[in-house]
């Protein structure tokens, strides 16, 4: 496990390349640093979970990955294409072997369960109306909402419109997997629906997935690896059990909850210590 100022995640696969790296990632907004030159790779296949407080930067680095922005600085690579300088067209290609499941769910209201599923096919392929109808009604069948597609989005429940959303993102069959905060809001028992979901789903298609949340007992329950943010910087990456078992202060405090108030007296406490 790394744990670093700016560690570089590097592990071991079938191919032994990553499908995402993230090099020196730097990210300002007027005067503020969001990400601090961020380093990570994320192997083929694997789950990687984002971890971190708010605003530790996790949505802004997903943003970057996604290829939705741009960084102040560094490069993205997914399959060797660096979205931060290739042309729109080649981007473009990129992303649609992205499926994204956004925090909000972003479903179109006015759309039917079964439409804004099918929106994708229909934008971006030409396929026959009867084979994006099967494929979508496939889709929602896979994520459990097999009798919901005549329903719109304000029918449906929070689980339903998280499992909706994750229906509309695998509409592609695609490589890549993203999700930002998939149990928000979401009670105890659904959120634990939502993790089994990834489960099955990387089970089923052996795609990548990553996953941003601040959710421990969905992190740990989900991840290969973890990568640990603070304050745009990379404080550790490493398995479930390496994050787990880690003593840096920082990776404790988040672990154990404990309050900034509680940690600084604790370093307070450890200052004075060293000074007898």
């Amino acid at each position: 496990m790394s744990e670093s100022k700016a560690p570089i995640s590097r592990a071991h696969s079938a191919d032994g390349e990553p499908i995402i790296s993230v090099r020196d990632v730097v990210v300002r907004y007027g005067d503020k640093t969001i990400l601090d030159g961020v380093n990570l790779d994320i192997l083929a296949g694997e789950t990687m979970v984002i971890m971190g407080g708010s605003g530790s930067g996790k949505s802004t680095l997903l943003r970057r990955i996604m290829g939705l922005e741009k960084p102040t600085s560094g490069h993205v690579m997914v399959k060797g294409v660096d979205i931060t300088e290739a042309p729109d067209e080649e981007v473009n290609d990129i992303r649609r072997i992205m499926g994204i499941s956004f925090q909000s769910a972003a479903l179109f209201n006015s759309m039917t369960l079964a439409d804004n599923v099918a929106l994708p096919l229909r934008e971006h392929t030409n396929l026959a109306e009867s084979t994006i109808q099967l494929m979508t009604r496939m889709k929602l069948s896979q994520v459990g909402l097999a009798e919901a597609e005549d329903l719109f989005p304000a029918q449906l429940s929070g689980g339903m419109r998280k499992r909706a959303s994750v229906a509309r993102a695998i509409a592609m069959d695609p490589e890549i997997l993203l999700f930002d905060e998939p149990s928000a809001g979401l009670d105890p028992i659904i959120a634990a629906e939502i993790d089994g979901l990834i489960l099955q789903l990387k089970s089923a298609f052996k795609m990548t997935i990553v996953v941003v949340t601040h959710e421990l007992a969905s992190a740990f329950l989900i991840a290969d690896r973890m990568c640990m943010l603070r304050h745009g910087k990379i404080l550790a990456v490493g398995t479930t059990d390496e994050i787990r078992q880690s003593e840096h202060p920082r990776i404790r405090q988040f672990l154990d909850r404990i309050p900034d108030k509680a940690a600084g007296a604790q370093d307070d406490y450890l200052k004075k210590l060293t000074r007898i």
